[in-house]
């Protein structure tokens, strides 16, 4: 993976998480859907599940046909607005268990939830992909390999999320598709934001398959690490770990280099702009204090993200 986007390799990183996706299946005697179904964010949980179940042995017949019906077999849609459903609703309740609690948390509506689309947001979706596909086709393009699914959410307690046990899926507060407070309009914030969770799902997929942090030798059987020390981040008002700053600088380089390409569009997006990029250099400094935790692959990325936000030194 690197900060510019790349949609071949994109497609190369989903075409061996299918393979391995399958191989699961497999092991379950559970029989394997077409290739684009696999793409779908809801055989994607049905697959963690498996996995998940068969650490305690083989699965039995009831079990099996539970999760048999789970499997959707028609092709998985790209960048397509999605309404509730349940991997989706399983993921949001994931999702809160990890928000922290807001200090105005009591003057504010709790929680969030899978909303559906009205008319006016698809009409706002479909422009935020055509701006994309005009100033960025790179990034578009990578996208349609990347992004199966937009969820919309209501409630104040998340802006948006991934989570790679519905790999494919994002989920978006319903407000970023409005016009900003600054001025910007719905469909620029939207545009964003799809960067921004386009960019976690790609580092998701990309991390699963060749980690970019080195493995904690404080973690039991020396895994994967979660981050390591726990460090303030730009876009995160409570401390996270070495990992989740990673994919923010990945993050907040690539929404640099959407609003480069929107400099014409005024005040508000050069406004934005330099947030972002102050918001990036942060990271790639905070990340370059703590470089011996990366691999040679996550320096080579943050090298990347450096040479867009700066911050070295």
């Amino acid at each position: 993976m690197q900060v510019e986007p790349d949609a071949r390799q994109a497609a190369a990183d989903r075409g061996e998480l299918t393979r391995r996706m399958g191989l699961v299946l497999e092991r379950a005697a559970l029989p394997l859907p077409p290739a684009q179904a696999l793409h779908r964010p809801a055989v994607v949980e049905v697959v963690h599940t498996v996995q998940r179940d068969l650490r305690s042995g083989p699965l039995g017949p009831d079990r099996l046909r539970e999760l048999q019906t789970r499997l959707v077999l028609g092709p998985a849609p790209m960048c397509a607005p999605v309404d509730p459903q349940g991997h989706l609703s399983r993921s949001v309740a994931r999702a809160l268990r990890s928000v922290p609690v807001r200090a105005d948390a009591r003057r504010q509506p709790a929680g969030s939830t899978v909303a559906g689309w009205q008319a006016g947001e698809r009409r706002v979706l479909e422009e935020a992909l055509s701006l994309l596909e005009e100033l960025w086709p790179q990034g578009a393009e990578e996208m349609r390999e990347t992004v199966a699914e937009v969820a919309l959410l209501d409630g104040h307690a998340i802006e948006g999320f991934t989570d790679f046990t519905v790999h494919g899926a994002v989920l978006v507060n319903r407000t970023r598709l409005r016009e900003g407070a600054n001025g910007l309009p719905g469909p620029v914030r939207c545009a964003e934001a799809l960067v921004h969770e386009g960019a976690h799902t790609r580092c998701n997929a990309a991390a699963s398959l060749e980690p970019f942090l080195l493995p904690d030798p404080g973690a039991a059987g020396g895994g994967q690490r979660p981050g390591g020390p726990l460090v303030a981040t730009p876009l995160r008002a409570d401390p996270r770990p070495l990992s989740g700053l990673f994919q923010q600088a990945v993050v907040l380089a690539r929404s640099v280099l959407f609003y480069r390409r929107l400099a014409v569009a005024g005040a508000a997006a050069a406004e934005r702009h330099a947030k972002l990029a102050e918001g990036g250099a942060m990271a790639v400094r905070t990340l370059d204090a703590h470089a011996d935790g990366l691999t040679p692959r996550g320096r080579r990325v943050l090298e990347e993200c450096a040479s867009v936000l700066g911050g070295h030194g």
